[in-house]
């Protein structure tokens, strides 16, 4: 292979970062390990899970006989992340901690102190994902400084790496990936992109990893693990008391703890109903969070909406979006979701509205709308605005229908067109 090239591995102490590992050092690369601490505390059985990770993922590194190390983001996750995940629910918007600590902690903290502490010609992780790149083209890249411009100079040479879904579409993680810098993806290398979750566990039982097989997923935010969220945000945020009210008659049906415990298009509870009530809108000035009667209530439901400057992962926008300011792409706000048809208008400030080819269910501001073209990743944008409702859509209809039939009856003259 010529030059040994260093490549540094983010280690989770789970399955797919320590296959990554192993088929890294196969391919004769000098691999260092290092696991990544970013959060400070016990789950609600009082177990610290974040020791147990660590050290599964040096009982990785010494089967391998990688250096191993260890990192402490702790700090850097609560001013960056968390503390930024409170002030959103606060506003009553519902966050992607996922998608937020792979931008600011995984993909910017750590790969600085990959390549710049640590000294490698890469960093590599467990994503299901692939680029554009192969791998030895990565060791090529050249550091260059992000544009401060909105867009880059027109007639600057570029060829920027793209972000590919990886081969395993029910595993593909490129919806965590989609706020990532131009910069972290051309210095990163992902050895699961081309196999499926079945090989890598097969990979991992061959390697005598049956430990790791035998670990649940990783599920719920980010690092802090599977909890009672309600109990959870309330250890951070005051309660704040307000009514669940009714969408259809304004009745008051029972109170909340607090509408930064409640998201879209849950279920609602309120005691002492025998029917299911859906969150459907919050009205943050009054504290009221607006229910419906039906899980598919046309309350819930939207087909455009708003995003804030949106973050492409190949820096500029599409061609054809920035030369017609409209793409027809494919959309979605939560991973593993169908992929909906959508079209795209670019704003001046870099924002963009969303129009999708249907109404779809809890559409919630603070998540990301994350566009893909084809198998491409294209990136994503903070939904910060959302259109009306099929059930405001259906009430102006009927209320338009009605003034139509008033103005029939009376025998007055239609409007001028």
């Amino acid at each position: 292979m010529g030059l040994i090239r260093h490549v540094v591995c983010a280690m989770s102490g789970g399955v797919d970062s320590s296959v990554a590992a192993l088929l890294l050092k196969r391919r004769g690369y000098n691999v260092s390990g290092v696991f990544m601490k970013n959060w400070d505390s016990l789950d609600e059985r009082g177990v610290c899970t974040t020791e147990k990770d660590c050290e599964d993922a040096y009982r990785v590194c010494q089967a391998l006989d990688i250096t191993f190390h260890e990192v402490s983001y702790v700090k850097e996750y609560w001013h960056k992340v968390f503390s930024y995940l409170l002030k959103e629910y606060e506003k009553g918007w519902t966050p992607n901690p996922d998608i937020l600590c792979n931008k600011h902690i995984k993909f910017s903290h750590f790969h600085h102190y990959a390549v710049n502490t640590l000294g490698a010609d890469a960093m590599a992780t467990g994503h299901y994902a692939r680029t554009s790149q192969e791998d030895e083209e990565v060791f090529q890249q050249k550091h260059a400084a992000p544009s401060t411009r909105l867009f880059r100079d027109r007639f600057e040479i570029r060829n920027p790496v793209r972000l590919y879904k990886g081969a395993d579409l029910l595993k593909d993680q490129t919806f965590f990936l989609s706020q990532i810098s131009q910069d972290a993806v051309r210095q990163t290398i992902f050895p699961l992109a081309g196999l499926t979750k079945d090989f890598v566990k097969k990979i991992a039982a061959e390697a005598g990893f049956h430990h790791l097989l035998q670990k649940k997923e990783s599920m719920g935010i980010c690092f802090i693990g599977q909890r009672n969220f309600e109990n959870f945000i309330l250890e951070y945020l005051e309660p704040k008391p307000g009514n669940y009210v009714s969408i259809r008659d304004g009745t008051v049906l029972g109170k909340h703890k607090g509408w930064f415990t409640l998201t879209l298009g849950q279920r609602a509870k309120i005691g002492g109903l025998h029917e299911a009530w859906f969150v459907v809108d919050k009205d943050i000035s009054t504290g009221d969070v607006l229910v419906a009667p039906d899980t598919i209530h046309p309350a819930l439901y939207r087909d455009t909406m708003q995003t804030d400057r949106f973050h492409w992962i190949t820096v500029d926008p599409p061609r054809e979006l920035a030369q017609t300011q409209m793409m027809e792409c494919h959309f979605r706000f939560i991973h593993q979701m169908p992929l909906t048809p959508c079209t795209v208008t670019l704003n001046m400030d870099g924002s963009v509205w969303i129009s999708l080819s249907k109404p779809l269910r809890a559409l919630t501001p603070g998540q990301f709308a994350v566009l893909y073209k084809g198998d491409e990743c294209l990136g994503s944008g903070k939904i910060v605005r959302l259109g009306p409702s099929e059930y405001t859509l259906q009430r102006g209809r009927e209320r338009l229908a009605a003034a139509a039939m008033l103005r029939s009856e009376q025998g007055s003259p239609e409007p001028a067109s």
